[in-house]
């Protein structure tokens, strides 16, 4: 095992900059989670790491090794792919023991290690079977029995659960999580599917066309995103955005907008310089689903909004208000009786409120801690 550092990493491929200047420390057996969209660089960076691809710029070190001009069979890493990449014409055996059998290991330290991992991974009875006689998911697991076979420093996983229907990836991903927490082993993972990464990573690196967005554990990052697109890319449905301009009014910000007037906290960011104590700043006002409370039409203190969709997924019900001159989410009780057309009013908790400004990065700078927020306080409607 080891550690992981990328310093100041650029790709290009042609004249499109594919990584800008990412930077990312990885812990001894941390797992940590690249995420973002299809194009955002997550793929590149891992396959720079396994030397598949040449850094234009920037130093890969692994265990205090400098690696960028290693060959990848002796950088000492497993990838684990998206499409498994097995050889199709020999057994699963044979699949596991490749790499060790191009090590020139001998026949009883390649049967020992085959053995472990076959065990470890439930693949006992399948040794003599063709990749084309099994399961997605038991495909799946002979890539990452290969992996683990080569005993490696660290894993890199590409999307390995992405071709798998939606039961089979929950079942692997625990199997994962657990296989990680057996071995302890460095891994960077790549996904594009938020719920992997919240449920598996001590980290999560979020990256938009290249550039790295914000990195944190999911909760850091899921309470306090760094920026507008962290903010609306993890969470489903996404953080709700309310347009408006905030205000310093005595001794404390107020967010005005559409049919809303609310108070916030002054640590929201820093107090208007003396002088100009009505400092007025557009800005977007960021609220999750789950944070917002539905209420009686007029009740004091809320946004008067009026239903416009349900959407019930079983454990939850998904409202769309319209409300405060836009569409807003509210994720509430399956068993709401609400209805469209139905006049409500919205509150929600002044802290767990997050501000985005002009340039879309998020003002709050408080570190008081989400969960011990007040009570719901209301929303002065104006």
């Amino acid at each position: 095992m080891a550690d992981i550092s990328i310093k100041h990493l650029v790709k290009r491929f042609g004249k499109v900059e594919a990584v800008s200047d990412v930077s990312l420390q990885i812990a001894d057996g941390e797992f940590l989670v690249l995420l973002g969209p299809s194009g955002c660089g997550k793929s590149t960076i891992l396959r720079v790491v396994a030397g598949l691809e040449d850094a234009d710029a920037g130093e890969i070190v692994i265990g205090g090794r400098l690696i960028n001009f290693i060959d990848p069979v002796r950088r000492n890493v497993a990838m684990v792919f998206q499409n498994y990449a097995l050889y199709p014409h020999m057994s699963v055996y044979k699949n596991i023991a490749f790499p060790l059998q191009i090590a020139k290991q001998s026949k009883e330290e390649v049967g020992l290690a085959v053995g472990r991992a076959a065990a470890m991974l439930g693949l006992e009875n399948l040794l003599q079977r063709l990749p084309g006689e099994l399961s997605g998911g038991q495909r799946q697991r002979v890539a990452l029995a290969r992996a683990i076979v080569r005993a490696p420093q660290a894993f890199l996983m590409d999307e390995p659960l992405s071709n798998l229907d939606a039961q089979l990836r929950i079942q692997t991903r625990l199997e994962l999580i657990q296989l990680h927490q057996r071995l302890g082993i460095t891994t960077i993972y790549v996904t594009h599917d938020q719920i992997e990464a919240m449920t598996m990573g001590d980290r999560i690196a979020v990256l938009s066309e290249g550039v790295l967005q914000q990195i944190g554990t999911p909760q850091e990052v899921y309470r306090r995103p760094a920026n507008v697109f962290v903010a609306t890319f993890l969470g489903a449905p996404p953080m709700n955005l309310i347009g408006g301009e905030l205000e310093w009014v005595e001794f404390g910000w107020r967010f005005r907008g559409d049919n809303i007037d609310v108070p916030l906290s002054a640590d929201v960011t820093s107090p208007p310089e003396d002088g100009n104590p009505a400092d007025m700043r557009q800005v977007k006002l960021g609220l999750r689903p789950e944070h917002l409370r539905i209420g009686p039409p007029g009740e004091t203190g809320g946004i008067a909004g009026q239903v416009q969709f349900l959407e019930p997924v079983g454990s939850d019900l998904f409202l769309t208000v319209e409300a405060a001159g836009t569409l807003l989410q509210v994720r509430t009780d399956p068993d709401s009786p609400l209805q469209p057309g139905e006049n409500v009013s919205l509150l929600f908790d002044p802290w767990r409120a997050q501000v985005f400004g002009p340039d879309g990065q998020n003002l709050r700078r408080d570190t008081a801690p989400v969960e011990s927020a007040a009570a719901l306080a209301p929303a002065a409607a104006s």
